[in-house]
């Protein structure tokens, strides 16, 4: 059993919830993230008249749901409170969102049906936590493989700490490897990072990433659809990754072999036409096959830093990622035919005739013979008797 964490920040005594906010924390308790049933039958009947149906046991026809659904869900709702967990999320300094509050983003909605019934948040300890749906307009997924190399874990942290410094915001899962490069990266410049749990908000899982998931609950935001106290599933994070897909402006797979499930987020992000990248690696990598197998079918861009990340999600003209150029030589900066003659006169310390340069640089020996003083006066040719010479650089 994994243990919840122990820290906790004091809040005030809210006022008691509006009924569509219990209603929606017990859902979070009772199905599973992105039950597309559900949502559909909340589209049908509202998330009162859904739960109070399981409640009350209601006829299938009534709900549209199986009878032993129903009936599951009706002994479980004996189970708990919701009311109580509204209340613990409360004095953990943390709240439930749900649709139609400010906070909640409306990117979220392009899930449609399995849309999440609403998000609990921790975050920075104080009166107010950072609205989360400001934060996502300019968020980015950085996500890769748990098993990550030692240059994936460098280039993870890299972007992390390059878009963070740009002030992007880096969203990521709190698992080994690319995602704790990630949050560390950001972290290291004192940027905001969020962390989408495969469990409750109060839950650190993997285990040996409990120092930072509870660093990402003071200094940054801790989210997740599941109740406070339920444990991860193999599942879950599968199903974690299409809510980091549809919050982030767009997905960066650092490293992910041809079965990881980095590249679930990364598909989920295409279908939702969100910006797909991917980093290249070593083409003997099998960690990085499945990103260059993105990369190659087209379904992601290829980018190798965080300028390359910015600009091809944010706004147009303003994050433009400086042009890389290769180092600017004094002979780039020579007329062509000077060129040619610069080309024309040997290596040799003996140099050469104005002839024999005239010939080689296809120019008169009048034009060749001005263009050799030219070169003199720059630098590049010296006369050696009836000769022209390289001036030789120490």
């Amino acid at each position: 059993m994994i243990r919840p964490t122990q820290w906790a920040a004091a809040a005030p005594t809210p006022d008691p919830p509006e009924p569509e906010r219990v209603a929606r924390a017990a859902l979070t308790r009772l199905i599973e993230p992105g039950d597309a049933a559900i949502g559909r039958a909340i589209q049908r009947l509202g998330v009162v008249r859904l739960v109070q149906g399981f409640y009350e046991g209601a006829a299938p026809s009534a709900l549209g749901l199986g009878a032993d659904r129903i009936t599951a869900y009706q002994e479980r709702l004996r189970m708990f409170n919701p009311a109580t967990d509204l209340e613990r999320i409360a004095k953990l300094g943390g709240k439930f969102i749900i649709p139609g509050d400010t906070e909640w983003p409306s990117q979220l909605n392009d899930l449609g049906d399995g849309r999440p019934v609403g998000l609990w948040v921790r975050g920075r300890p104080g009166p107010r936590l950072p609205s989360l749906r400001l934060l996502a307009l300019r968020s980015v997924a950085i996500v890769g493989s748990r098993a990550c190399t030692a240059y994936g874990r460098h280039i993870a942290g890299q972007l992390g700490s390059e878009l963070a410094e740009r002030g992007w915001v880096v969203v990521s899962g709190a698992a080994y490897g690319v995602d704790t490069a990630a949050h560390h990266g950001a972290l290291a410049v004192n940027g905001m990072t969020i962390a989408v749990l495969a469990s409750g908000v109060d839950i650190c899982y993997p285990r040996g990433n409990e120092a930072l998931i509870e660093r990402i609950g003071n200094d940054g935001l801790l989210v997740s659809e599941l109740a406070l106290g339920m444990n991860p599933t193999r599942f879950r994070f599968v199903l974690r990754n299409r809510v980091i897909a549809a919050l982030t402006r767009g997905t960066v797979v650092v490293e992910a072999a041809p079965r990881s499930g980095a590249l679930s987020t990364a598909r989920r992000a295409r279908d939702l036409n969100r910006h797909t990248m991917g980093v290249p690696g070593q083409v003997t990598s099998e960690l990085s096959a499945g990103v260059h197998a993105l990369i190659r079918s087209g379904a992601a861009t290829l980018v190798t830093n965080g300028a390359e990340v910015g600009e091809l999600i944010g706004s147009i003209g303003d994050d433009l990622a400086p042009e890389r150029v290769g180092p600017i030589l004094p002979r780039d900066a020579l007329e062509p035919p000077v060129a040619r003659v610069l080309e024309a006169v040997p290596a040799s310390a003996d140099g050469a005739p104005v002839q024999r340069v005239a010939h080689y640089a296809a120019l008169s020996p009048q034009e060749t013979v001005h263009h050799l003083h030219e070169l003199s006066s720059l630098g590049f040719v010296e006369r050696h008797g009836a000769h022209w010479r390289l001036v030789r650089r120490k």
